[in-house]
């Protein structure tokens, strides 16, 4: 049982430190942490990818990255080419940032909506299900007592998560990061409910 982990975001030096490309950051933490082979352009799914294994107690859980070499809003263009039916739609996680999450904050979800996300509408609309796994990394900020502060309106929302990071925030990416990795590597190897149990608290 392969599962497929696709880390979002937009291709291109320009948007690589950016907020919008939190799930392409988290992944390439994790090919790095698992030792997983450098990324290679597959041209069928118009993406980067990385096969590798996870190991287990009893053997080992292959595992495929996916980084969309598209814009955002055609995330699921490639992830349309590898996920084909419902079970393997159950078998798919997909990282990215979430506004409705605070810098430093992660959440697994299964079976939700995109709440707004393009990359996450894309996929939904393509796989016609919204049935798989997501690993939301947090991006906004905090208020002195705790609460998200997200941007408000089209064109600040569009500028915040196009802006790049501060050196401050970028500390604070890099240790989440690290709790993105275990994430991951729970849900493939101890399934989705126990990850929930361990990293939604």
């Amino acid at each position: 049982m392969t599962y497929t982990i696709v880390g979002l975001g937009n291709p291109g030096d320009e948007y690589k430190d950016t907020r919008h490309n939190t799930g392409r950051f988290a992944l390439e933490a994790f090919r790095k942490e698992y030792g997983f082979p450098e990324w290679q352009y597959d041209k069928k799914l118009k993406a980067l990818i990385s096969k590798g294994f996870l190991l287990k107690v009893n053997g080992q859980k292959p595992v495929v990255l996916i980084l969309p070499e598209t814009f955002m809003n055609k995330s699921g263009v490639s992830v349309g080419v590898v996920v084909k039916n419902l079970k393997q739609a159950e078998r798919l996680i997909v990282a990215h940032d979430d506004l409705d999450l605070p810098l430093g904050r992660l959440k697994v979800s299964f079976a939700k909506s995109s709440g707004g996300h393009r990359g996450v509408e894309s996929i939904i609309k393509i796989l016609k299900t919204d049935k798989f796994i997501r690993l939301r990394v947090g991006i906004s900020p905090r208020t002195p007592k705790g609460v998200v502060k997200k941007p408000k309106g089209e064109k600040a929302v569009s500028d915040f998560i196009l802006g790049s990071w501060k050196p401050s925030e970028k500390t604070i990416l890099k240790k989440i990061s690290k709790v993105v990795t275990e994430a991951l590597h729970a849900i493939v190897l101890e399934g989705k409910e126990n990850a929930m149990s361990r990293f939604n608290s």
